[in-house]
């Protein structure tokens, strides 16, 4: 079987959050090739489609973790070549991310997340119910490009704003990208405390934060 074809098994495999057949056609083509391209060419646009289709909602929560898994079994192939080869993916920016305080929803948080780090993010999750502080400290602390905030309830939207209003008393709100997102979330809430944008979808987000990124290093 050619690369080309291994690589449609692959993305097909994401899709369908099929470890066994995803592990299958790695392992067919991964002596003939370089991991990164095995990433690239043959994982990726699977996760790129069925993030695609969440966010259009095609799919569900439990076909996008499948997918997620079965992408993770991929990567416990392709790392160990990279890392002999002393390659790696090219980061695209480090991101601290949490649901805001008095929050403890995660899932979403944690499929963007997934995301991200499929595209060159570093990301450190801070985990549910996070105070401005710990935002801030820890985005400090690993010299962070992005803040990202989620909130899936109304009643704890406004705690978005207390971390941005927190950057602004530390003087450091232009130093840091800072995303919303959550249920409740949209734009004109986004523009209303001042941050720097939102998406209603993971795939979105992922975008979004690329971009931002882009734009602020000025490539």
């Amino acid at each position: 079987m050619g690369k080309e074809e291994a690589y449609k098994r692959m993305s097909q495999a994401v899709i369908d959050g099929d470890a066994d057949t995803l592990v299958e056609a790695v392992k067919e083509v991964i002596d003939q090739v370089e991991p990164l391209e095995i990433i690239q060419e043959g994982m990726m646009p699977g996760l790129k489609k069925i993030g695609d289709m969440f966010g259009a909602g095609e799919i569900f929560l439990p076909e996008m973790l499948m997918a997620a898994e079965a992408f993770q079994e991929g990567m416990k192939l392709v790392e160990p070549r990279i890392l002999a080869k002393g390659q790696k993916v090219e980061k695209t920016g480090v991101v601290v991310f949490g649901t805001v305080l008095t929050d403890i929803h995660e899932i979403g948080k944690n499929i963007v997340i997934t995301l991200m780090k499929t595209h060159g993010f570093e990301v450190y999750d801070l985990g549910a119910n996070v105070s401005p502080t710990t935002f801030v400290d820890k985005a400090e602390e690993v010299n962070a490009d992005i803040i990202a905030m989620s909130s899936l309830m109304t009643t704890t939207m406004t705690y978005q704003k207390d971390v941005i209003d927190y950057l602004k008393e530390k003087g450091l709100r232009e130093k840091y990208i800072v995303l919303v997102g959550g249920g409740p979330v949209n734009e004109e809430w986004a523009e209303q405390i001042g941050a720097d944008g939102t998406s209603d979808s993971a795939t979105g987000a992922v975008e979004l934060a690329k971009r931002l990124i882009q734009n602020k290093k000025g490539r």
